[in-house]
């Protein structure tokens, strides 16, 4: 059964930092993009970050450009969330998910395996 399970969420003060991992069973994803996505309450799924299948290319929304790094360990098949200068707007549920080819998108329609989410929650 393949898993995508994502730890690292909770509640933190504006400008403070999280780390989100994303622990993949079941599969390797290896040869998959793997990405962010959030979504806040009353609001639709977006799109945080997306990296590529070997990690020497990423993307980022421009809300968290120059903000959150992503990175994957694929020994470990482990994603990465690093978030820095965190800000109320951040607050939302983080979803990881497996891309279908190498190379990543920001759509959602790209990604077929997704995690059960994350809460970040950051404070004024």
């Amino acid at each position: 059964q393949v898993q995508l399970v994502e730890s690292g969420g909770g509640l933190v003060q504006a400008g403070g930092s999280l780390r989100l991992s994303c622990a993949a069973s079941g599969r390797t994803f290896s040869f998959n993009a793997m990405g962010w996505f959030r979504q806040a309450p009353g609001k639709e799924r977006e799109f945080v970050s997306v990296i590529t299948w070997d990690g020497t290319s990423t993307d980022y929304a421009d809300s968290v450009w120059g903000r959150f790094t992503i990175s994957r360990d694929n020994a470990k098949n482990t994603l990465y969330l690093q978030m820095n200068s965190l800000k109320p707007e951040d607050t939302a549920v983080y979803y990881c998910a497996a891309g279908r080819t190498r190379w990543g998108s920001s759509r959602l329609s790209a990604f077929d395996y997704w995690g059960q989410g994350t809460q970040v929650t950051v404070s004024s």
